[in-house]
């Protein structure tokens, strides 16, 4: 069965999507003008050394830096010591990017900066689906595809499948529905993500906490699914619906097993004294939900927005958040006049709050 890498191209970024028929296998958003950095290579200078917090802060050049844990057996990191090191974890949850240290390659810059760039979204979405055939919907996309992918490239234009769009949409609702008539409600924190399970009323004529178990159970890989494709990291905690603590316990063995082919290997800790589902997967890249919600994410919003739903509208008036955000990126707005194929004119509105906007034709 065919398996599909599709590119979905919007101002300032482009949603790739794997499909096979009409399933959704694997997502991911790709800023150009925003990489995250995860495997970039770095020369840097230690600008500050931190026992207290474990490690040291890396200054990486051009305003950007980062921070390198110390490792047990190795040197004493001092201040103004330079190092190569590869950006491990992106910056998300307010932490900067963390660092590793790595063997000095051949040519080093004289001066702290970039070595080489990581790969980007789809060159990892490429590499973990090996055999699936690039499709795109713009000549846009197709001149971003690396000369190395180009061969897996479908020739013909095609934009996503009406299915495929709407599976893609849903990923930004914090509101999942799940089989059997259950939902499970995403609520993203600086400190962990909580999903609190919800279950209708048992009809099967199963005693009440026999249905609720198979109800949770039966839901569960859907609810693993999700978490992967909103990229949902860090320590996870899952309130399962209607059951009782003490019976929690039995669903140990299937949240392991609907882990299993997640890439990231996350690890189930067991269930909290609360009864609560513990989860820890790897941060690395930083999830949907902060993509969307960060400066750079709303702005992208708008334009969205303007090439979708208002492409008559000729001036937009933004709060001074939006108007930062955008101006930072004016690649996106280059694409969203160019996508919309009429001017646009941004104002700063000083009266609107930082996010808020208003359009005019």
């Amino acid at each position: 069965m065919s398996v599909f890498l599709r590119l979905a191209t919007f101002p300032g970024e482009f949603r790739i999507a794997v499909t096979q028929h009409d399933t959704l296998l694997d997502y991911a958003l790709w800023r150009p003008a925003a990489p995250d950095g995860v495997d970039n290579v770095y020369l840097g200078r230690i600008s500050a050394h931190a026992p207290g917090m474990g490690g040291a802060f890396v200054d990486l050049g051009s305003g950007e830096s980062g921070f390198l844990p110390d490792q047990k057996g190795s040197e004493t990191l001092t201040e103004g010591q330079t190092l190569v090191v590869r950006v491990v974890r992106a910056a998300q949850g307010g932490k900067g990017v963390r660092l590793r240290a790595e063997q000095t390659p051949a040519n080093v810059p004289a001066r702290p900066g970039l070595i080489r760039r990581g790969p980007t979204p789809l060159d990892r979405l490429a590499a973990r689906w090996p055999d699936a055939t690039l499709v795109v919907d713009s000549p846009a996309a197709a001149a971003c595809i690396p000369a190395a992918l180009r061969s897996r490239r479908q020739q013909e234009l095609e934009p996503l499948p009406e299915e495929i769009a709407h599976a893609c949409a849903a990923l930004e609702d914090p509101l999942i529905s799940l089989p059997g008539g259950m939902q499970a409600t995403i609520t993203p924190t600086p400190a962990l993500v909580a999903i609190d399970m919800d279950a209708p009323p048992a009809r099967t004529g199963w005693p009440k906490q026999t249905a609720q178990f198979a109800a949770n159970r039966d839901a569960l890989p859907a609810l693993m699914r999700q978490i992967r494709l909103r990229n949902l990291s860090g320590a996870i905690l899952i309130d399962p619906a209607g059951l009782a603590t003490r019976k929690r316990q039995a669903l140990l063995d299937p949240v392991k097993a609907a882990l299993q082919d997640d890439p990231l290997r996350p690890r189930c800790l067991g269930i909290t004294a609360l009864g609560l589902v513990e989860i820890v997967r790897a941060r690395i890249h930083p999830s949907l939900p902060e993509q969307l919600s960060s400066p750079h994410g709303q702005a992208l919003r708008v334009l969205r927005h303007l090439v979708t739903q208002e492409c008559e509208a000729s001036t937009v008036r933004c709060g001074l958040g939006l108007m930062t955000a955008l101006e930072q990126d004016p690649q996106a707005l280059a694409d969203c006049i160019s996508q919309r194929g009429n001017a646009l004119s941004l104002r700063l509105d000083p009266a609107l709050p930082d996010f808020f906007w208003t359009t005019h034709a």
